[in-house]
């Protein structure tokens, strides 16, 4: 029997429950102390959660997909919420009067008890303060506590650059993906192993950040990201895809052409079959910025295509690769379609976003 009414009322309701399937949630730090959850098919925040430790710096997806770590930044603080139910499980500060931390990111071990850093420990002395050396620290996240800490050698020694970290699957390796990739082994906190292949320097002087691991292929075992091979001749510089197996330290460089002046922040598709970085030429008023699509099967550049510059602003990907986000410096995101290249919409947020980065739920 063939009822319309029915039958309408069926493919209404399919397509609403397809809708809330394929929804995801979108994670942004917020301005002074919040985690935004975004819906990423409305663009509306359908919750915030304030962090006790105060504002979130670097906010990231445990290997399971179980916990957010969340650094901040007012306290030299560390949070962790329950990625389900969003509720705080965790939260605490190194601060004490006469003592503070400044870090530079980091990652959480697969088992959820140490967090390996870069950063300084800063002192309270009668007349002053005094910065310590950089160095590789080990936070204790049961704990509440530094658990070890080791300088930085002269031959790495790191400014004010933010590199990005990786963890091997059985804890043993902290990766740190800077003018070289350092290995590090967690048992003492040495570099065992550095590999002359760099991240594309990042373009400090527009104030440009963007991204760090690759979380959308949901391989805790490999990271796959930016990066730059220099001959050793004439010094061409020459970018393309780095695949990096943190069980046994390997690598596979894969070029795609010569660098460009600022290449950076690959976002890969969840199939591995595209990926998208932002290109920046020129600064001020000759400033352009280009959104540029990649074969990741042919390593080469399919596309491109410009949009609007902002003085400082951070790229993303939605969890099912079709969407691209350019937000911070504000309280809007602006969200472009993958595969067109351009603007979809933007989200306005209630509160400035924050330089913590982006994560998606499912």
């Amino acid at each position: 029997m063939n009822i319309p009414g029915i039958r309408s009322v069926i493919v209404l309701l399919a397509t609403a429950l397809g809708t809330q399937a394929s929804a995801a949630t979108v994670v942004l730090g917020g301005y002074p102390d919040q985690i935004q959850f975004i819906d990423d098919s409305t663009g509306h925040v359908v919750q915030k959660v304030t962090m006790e430790t105060g504002l979130p710096s670097n906010i990231q997806l445990s290997a399971d997909q179980s916990k957010i770590y969340v650094m901040t930044l007012t306290s030299s603080g560390f949070e962790v919420l329950d990625a389900k139910t969003h509720k705080v499980v965790n939260h605490f500060t190194l601060n004490t009067p006469t003592l503070k931390y400044r870090f530079l990111g980091g990652v959480a071990d697969p088992a959820g008890r140490y967090f390996y850093t870069l950063g300084w420990r800063i002192d309270k002395l009668n007349d002053r303060f005094r910065f310590g050396k950089p160095q590789y620290i080990v936070v204790d996240l049961k704990e509440h506590k530094v658990s070890q800490a080791v300088d930085v050698s002269d031959e790495d020694g790191s400014g004010n650059r933010r590199p990005s970290f990786g963890v091997s699957p059985d804890g043993k390796i902290f990766y740190i993906f800077d003018k070289q990739v350092r290995v590090v082994d967690t048992h003492d906190m040495k570099v065992t192993k550095r590999i002359d292949l760099a991240k594309p320097d990042p373009a400090w002087k527009q104030d440009i950040n963007i991204g760090t691991a690759i979380s959308t292929l949901g391989n805790a075992s490999q990271y796959v990201s930016l990066f730059m091979s220099q001959d050793p001749y004439i010094h061409n510089k020459t970018f393309g895809v780095g695949r990096f197996d943190l069980t046994n330290a390997t690598y596979k460089f894969d070029p795609i052409g010569a660098a460009p002046n600022s290449v950076e922040g690959l976002q890969v598709t969840p199939d591995g079959k595209d990926g998208y970085t932002v290109v920046e030429n020129g600064e001020y008023g000759n400033q352009r910025c280009e959104f540029w699509h990649y074969d990741l099967s042919a390593n080469i550049a399919v596309g491109h295509t410009e949009f609007p510059c902002r003085r400082r602003f951070y790229f993303g990907m939605s969890r099912n690769g079709k969407k691209l986000y350019i937000y911070g410096a504000g309280y809007d995101v602006a969200v472009y379609d993958a595969k067109t290249l351009k603007p979809e919409t933007d989200w306005e947020l209630g509160n400035d976003i924050t330089m913590a980065g982006i994560i998606n739920l499912p």
